[in-house]
């Protein structure tokens, strides 16, 4: 298994809208263990496909107590709905049903519906927001949406000039 990189807001490419699975092999289930690994040393409880540069509708979630029980989920869709986090440090409320009810499929392509609520529920709504090149930022107020960018292109240009120091220091 290998760790993949996690794309940042306001990267571009979390923007695109991902295709369909259609290969159910062992290469999509090297994929799925490789974003559950990437999801565990993060640590989040989802990730996306298109969250690591993969445009592919794949979302692998766990959100047990001992992180025990990774789910995967491909092409999902939302099947009923009731009720009314690629952006680091940065947290908000966005509203989103509190219970629904799922169909996708396994790596082997196996058809499965599931019923999800709390923390499940609102994780699989997330992450496919990804897949449809939508952010949590997408739902908040331009005003903050702006400020978060800001914050984000700093702390990144702070944690670059500390790498470029502490690479210079180790040159000597």
């Amino acid at each position: 298994m290998a760790r993949l990189q996690i794309l940042e807001y306001p990267d571009p490419r979390l923007r695109t809208k991902a295709t369909p699975v259609e290969a159910f092999d062992g290469a999509l289930a090297r994929l799925a263990d490789d974003m559950l690994e990437t999801m565990y040393a993060a640590p989040g409880v989802g990730l996306a496909a298109t969250q690591v540069d993969v445009h592919k509708r794949l979302i692998v979630m766990d959100v047990s107590e001992g992180k025990s029980n990774p789910q995967v989920f491909c092409n999902p869709e939302i099947l009923t709905r009731e009720g009314c986090l690629s952006v680091p440090g940065i947290f908000d409320e966005v509203k989103r049903a509190a219970t629904i009810r799922a169909r996708a499929q396994d790596v082997k392509g196996k058809v499965f519906e599931v019923d999800l609520d709390g923390l499940a529920a609102v994780c699989l709504q997330h992450e496919m927001d990804h897949l449809e090149g939508k952010l949590f930022v997408d739902y908040l107020s331009d005003l903050k949406r702006e400020r978060i960018r800001k914050k984000l292109e700093k702390d990144r240009k702070e944690r670059a000039g500390k790498a470029r120091e502490s690479a210079a220091a180790r040159a000597f």
